[in-house]
């Protein structure tokens, strides 16, 4: 008989953790003119529900166009220890992200040079109406 009881409780405790989460909505990040050649980073809000927790984490990409106009944005966490990247963060790697905790860097489209074992991930961009929105993180296709 207690084992019924149970059981309801548990589906209750549990049933969040089943939920599928919510899909890779897009933020408003940037104007379409404000993206350059050169990497910039960009700070952004995300509301994000997991289970029974709420949180609006801040975010950032570095964001650039690529030769042909195209605009992609990088993660700045390196792929080696997690530590966060910056753009011609080093005299020694000009035009390059550098990772300064261990020295990991990359080029522009976020490619491994040296330490980090994968290339900087990238997030999903979409442009409308003159504004750059960024969705979901994945694995760098560009490299």
């Amino acid at each position: 008989m207690v084992g019924v009881p149970l059981i309801f409780n548990l589906r209750f405790a549990v049933d969040p953790l089943l939920q599928r989460k919510e899909g890779s909505d897009f933020v408003k990040v940037a104007q379409v003119e404000e993206i350059t050649e050169v990497p910039q980073s960009f700070r952004f809000t995300v509301h994000q529900i997991d289970g029974w927790y709420e949180s609006d984490p801040t975010m950032e990409a570095w964001i650039s166009r690529d030769e042909n106009g195209n605009i992609f944005a990088l993660s700045p966490v390196c792929k080696h220890l997690g530590c966060t990247v910056n753009w011609n963060g080093s005299g020694d790697y000009p035009d390059q992200y550098f990772c300064p905790c261990h020295g990991a860097h990359y080029t522009k489209d976020g490619e491994a040079l040296a330490i980090a074992p994968a290339p900087l991930d990238q997030y999903e961009v979409k442009v409308d109406n003159g504004w750059v929105y960024l969705g979901g993180i994945h694995a760098n296709e560009r490299v």
